[in-house]
C-alpha cells in the first residue's frame, strides 16, 4: 500500500493540468511559447485568466489529492510525505509528457495544503503579499517555498514534512534559475506587464 499511494501520487502529478486545459480549449500547448513553462504563469500570459485558473485548480488538487488519500488511509508520517514529494516529482518530469514538466509552484501548494492547511494557508499568504508588493510572481513563489518549511516546523512541528518541504523548496529554487537570473539582471516578467 505504501508503495502504491508513493505511485499514485507520482502519476498523479504527471498529469500536466496546463497542457491537458489548453488542449481541452483549443488552444497552443503552452511549451510552444513564451517561458515555455507548461505551468499557469505562463498560460495566464499565453491565453488569459480562463485558462490558467483551470490550470493552477489542476496542478493544485493533483498534489492535494495524494496526500489526502494517504492520510485518510492512516498511513504513516512518512509515507505521506512522500507521497507529496512523489506528485511534486511527478510535475516537474511528468511520465505523460516526455518528462517535460513545469516548476512545481500550485502542485507544491496543494501538497503542503493536504498535509497542513495553515502551512498552506501561511504559504499562500506569502505568495501575495510578495507578489502585491514586487510584482514578480516567480519572487513571490520562491520566497513562498523557502519559507514553508519553517511555517510547517512551527505551525505542525513534523518532522518529515519539514524535511519533504526543505527538499522540494530546494528543487523549486533550483528550476527558477533562469527566474533568479532574469531577477538579478531586471528582465524577468513582471504580472500584468512586461520586464524591463
Amino acid at each position: 500500500m505504501d508503495l502504491f499511494l508513493i505511485a499514485l501520487g507520482y502519476l498523479c502529478g504527471s498529469i500536466a493540468s496546463a497542457i491537458v486545459v489548453c488542449r481541452a480549449l483549443g488552444l497552443p500547448d503552452p511549451r510552444s511559447a513564451g517561458s515555455g513553462n507548461p505551468g499557469a504563469t505562463n498560460v495566464l500570459r499565453l491565453h488569459g485568466r480562463k485558462a490558467a485558473v483551470l490550470a493552477l485548480a489542476g496542478d493544485v488538487a493533483k498534489g492535494w489529492a495524494p496526500v489526502v488519500l494517504a492520510s485518510l488511509l492512516g498511513s504513516a508520517p512518512w509515507v505521506t510525505a512522500l507521497t507529496g514529494v512523489a506528485a511534486f516529482a511527478g510535475h516537474l518530469y511528468p511520465v505523460f509528457f516526455g518528462f517535460r514538466g513545469g516548476r512545481g509552484v500550485a502542485t507544491l501548494v496543494g501538497v503542503v495544503l493536504g498535509a497542513s492547511w495553515l502551512a498552506g494557508i501561511a504559504f499562500i499568504a506569502t505568495w501575495l503579499v510578495v507578489a502585491a508588493a514586487f510584482r514578480y510572481s516567480s519572487l513571490a513563489s520562491m520566497t513562498a517555498a523557502a519559507l514553508t518549511p519553517l511555517y510547517t516546523w512551527l505551525l505542525q512541528g513534523r518532522g518529515e514534512f519539514v524535511a519533504s518541504f526543505a527538499i522540494m523548496a530546494a528543487v523549486l529554487l533550483w528550476r527558477h534559475r533562469p527566474n533568479i537570473r532574469n531577477l538579478l539582471e531586471g528582465k524577468e516578467s513582471k504580472l500584468g506587464g512586461e520586464g524591463k
